[in-house]
């Protein structure tokens, strides 16, 4: 796996994917070491997966939106089961071409798509008819989230633009909290009602993720702990614990404290973290040491098939 660009987790095991797996549609599932356990291989041809997500029953979704050149008449999902059993629902934006890295999932299993934008606002979508894998399913834009520059370094653009840029997303299997994150932040809503657009127009909580290289993978353990990776071969998976209980319904923007200094691990067999206590938060932050080691060397380099 050379491209991380998905992750999401059950708590036990992580399970990622990468947005260039040659013709095949291969999802990673590893241990909390971060060495692979196996494989889940599903048998479509993806053009570019971006994210991953997992419904409450462990199905998992992977979003193949990614579309950098605007090229796509049709974008897809993958509901792939923990056997490899896959569905592709294809869906079409109602107003042109995107390029999306992010998928949400709502308490009921409604997929949200929610694009990169260079310029302007993020677009939130939602299939507008039910999900079929015999035609193509229109989507309708239910949402747009403007995000604020900020002085976090991290990404690999070195600019602005770094700040806003949607990379990745990700929800509560319960539904109660998403996240959508840049390259170098984490912007946390909480949904107490399962009404997930009225949510997003809120005010999040911003959890600054400095120094990722480009940070494009974002997930929550069960227990509210967030997590968030980045491409690079041996850059770390970082844990917040508690994460989830900052967002508040109906609160102002608010930032978190930023992480404390990174510590890799040696070898996944290690297991160096820090934690730190803030005044102001009850939040341990986190950042475990989980290097992705040969089998899931992530590198730097994007590629986008044609």
């Amino acid at each position: 796996m050379q491209e991380l660009s998905g992750l999401t987790s059950d708590g036990k095991q992580f399970y990622a994917v990468s947005d260039s797996d040659n013709g095949t549609l291969r999802i990673q599932v590893l241990g909390r070491d971060c060495v692979v356990k196996r494989t889940i291989t599903a048998p479509v041809d993806p053009f570019d997966v971006e994210d991953l997500a997992m419904a409450p029953d462990g199905t998992l979704w992977a979003s193949d939106t990614g579309d950098n050149n605007k090229s796509r008449a049709t974008v897809a999902l993958h509901k792939v089961s923990p056997s490899g059993a896959v569905e592709r629902f294809r869906v079409t934006y109602p107003d042109g071409k995107h390029d999306a890295e992010a998928l949400l999932l709502d308490k009921s299993g409604t997929p949200y798509i929610v694009t990169k934008e260079p310029l302007g606002s993020a677009l939130i979508y939602r299939p507008a008819a039910p999900l079929r894998t015999d035609v193509s399913v229109p989507l309708e834009q239910v949402a747009r989230i403007s995000l604020a520059t900020t002085d976090t370094p991290g990404g690999p653009l070195e600019g602005s633009l770094d700040t806003r840029l949607v990379t990745g997303a990700a929800s509560m299997r319960d539904g109660s909290v998403v996240a959508l994150r840049t390259y170098t932040e984490a912007y946390l809503f909480r949904v107490p009602d399962g009404d997930l657009v009225k949510a997003l127009s809120g005010d999040p909580v911003r959890v600054p993720l400095p120094n990722e290289p480009q940070g494009e993978a974002i997930a929550f353990d069960p227990d509210g702990t967030l997590l968030s990776a980045s491409e690079g071969a041996g850059t770390p998976i970082r844990s917040v614990a508690g994460a989830a209980a900052l967002a508040k319904p109906a609160a102002p923007t608010t930032t978190a404290p930023p992480p404390a200094a990174e510590q890799q691990q040696a070898a996944p067999s290690d297991t160096a973290t820090t934690s730190s206590s803030w005044q102001n938060w009850p939040l341990a932050l986190t950042l475990g040491g989980l290097v992705l080691a040969v089998a899931l060397v992530i590198g730097l380099r994007r590629r986008r098939r044609a």
